[in-house]
């Protein structure tokens, strides 16, 4: 049985995917977070990092919907984001993780702005602001992220993290 403060503690990170805070999660969210990302790092939505962004922001939507969208509504609500993403997490935090793989692979790429292959932790916080993490976990969470020191944080430190993101108190 899930303790009723983990099942908190993942409602918790619902308004991070309910971009525009109308109490669902859609399609849309998706949509208006890759938009977002892609204005705060001035790339083009036509150009190839930005058309991988928006497919993997699709590709996420999708398996987010296929694990939450119990009433098949094309809408996620606070209760079916909280019942879906506990039994994923209960299932297999990683597999969670996976299904958010291609859009995150697609953010880190249109994030570096350098194109070594990593984020710097000021780049990384950046990211995270703009999907709605609060300003002050932002900086603390990509420094984290950084766990070896080297200053770069790449697609192996990003993909666990999500899923660990909902399994931590804040």
């Amino acid at each position: 049985m899930v303790s009723t403060e983990y099942e908190r503690r993942i409602a918790a990170r619902f308004a991070t995917f309910d971009q525009d805070g109308n109490g669902y999660i859609d399609r849309e969210d998706f949509s208006a977070a890759a938009k977002a990302l892609l204005a705060e790092f001035t790339v083009p939505a036509r150009s190839g990092e930005g058309q991988a962004l928006y497919a993997g922001a699709e590709a996420f939507w999708q398996g987010m919907a296929g694990i939450a969208d119990r009433d098949g509504d094309q809408r996620i609500t606070r209760e079916e984001f909280v019942s879906g993403a506990v039994k994923r997490l209960r299932d297999n935090p990683d597999r969670f993780a996976e299904i958010a793989r291609p859009f995150l692979h697609a953010a880190l790429a249109v994030a570096d702005t350098d194109k070594d292959g990593g984020l710097t932790v000021t780049d990384t916080a950046r990211v995270l602001r703009v999907l709605r993490v609060p300003e002050q976990m932002a900086g603390t969470i990509a420094a984290a992220l950084d766990a070896d020191g080297d200053g770069r944080i790449g697609e192996p430190d990003i993909v666990p993290a999500f899923a660990r993101y909902f399994t931590v108190p804040e």
